[in-house]
């Protein structure tokens, strides 16, 4: 038990220890996420507006990038973010975001109740956390109508081969025994860029999430083919827990009880 919770604590305080550093630059040194990120966002504002949600929850906000486009975008929407670095969160302050706004948190334990949020998403966040299966299920708990993930899929990133082979490790089960063996026992990999992540994929949650929703859909924000797992290095994700039919039923009786 010691032996794994060691590295995961040692991960935490270098992920610290790397925002606090890159904080003042953190937007320029991410810059090159911002197209994958940038679409994804405008996909999620468009089926916000589509299906009349009323409060949003970013978890892992970073300098609340997200935020800043959804306040814009959606001026009538609750909104808040989750970020536990101070240092990232000053810089959120500075781009006008309040402190209401933009809040410490930990995504492996909200502080919010069940269905505090119409919407919960997540902009390149799961990445960063060693257990996202339970940031997901800290997400989906939280989220009343849906839930929203912006984020890699390793088993999509390389050249064809590199692909196949991740693929058929991964259909082997024997992914998390090379990851270990490559990362040298830590589980994660560090580079100026991109500071501590864990070896990620969408549908490495795929199952959790449809577990809880009516209906998952998925896109590629990045050029890909028709299959994304086997081709999509970058995938987004919207869970619904209700019918789309229900759900526009529901934001246009919101609507009509309000006008």
């Amino acid at each position: 038990m010691t032996t794994v919770a060691a590295p995961v604590k040692n991960g935490i305080e270098i992920q610290r220890r790397y925002y606090a550093e890159i904080a003042d630059h953190y937007d320029e040194s991410h810059g090159d996420e911002n197209v994958e990120h940038n679409l994804a966002l405008q996909v999620m504002i468009s089926a916000a507006k589509y299906l009349g949600l009323r409060s949003i929850l970013d978890i892992g906000s970073g300098t609340g990038r997200a935020l800043v486009g959804i306040k814009h975008a959606l001026a009538n929407v609750t909104l808040v973010g989750v970020e536990p670095s101070p240092e990232l969160r000053k810089v959120g302050y500075a781009k006008g975001l309040s402190e209401g706004e933009l809040v410490d948190g930990d995504a492996l334990q909200l502080p919010f109740g069940d269905g505090a949020f119409d919407l919960v998403c997540e902009f390149g966040a799961l990445h960063h956390i060693p257990v996202p299966s339970q940031a997901v299920a800290e997400m989906l708990r939280v989220s009343r109508k849906a839930i929203f993930i912006s984020d890699s899929n390793n088993f999509g990133r390389g050249s064809g081969p590199v692909r196949f082979v991740k693929q058929l490790l991964n259909a082997a089960g024997l992914w998390p025994l090379f990851d270990k063996i490559k990362t040298k026992g830590k589980g994660y990999t560090i580079s100026k860029g991109d500071g501590l992540a864990y070896s990620y994929s969408v549908f490495n949650n795929y199952k959790q999430i449809k577990a809880a929703c009516s209906s998952v859909h998925l896109f590629n924000a990045l050029p890909a083919g028709p299959d994304l797992y086997r081709t999509a290095s970058h995938v987004a994700l919207l869970g619904l827990k209700q019918p789309v039919k229900t759900l526009i039923a529901m934001a246009d009786s919101s609507r009509n009880s309000s006008s």
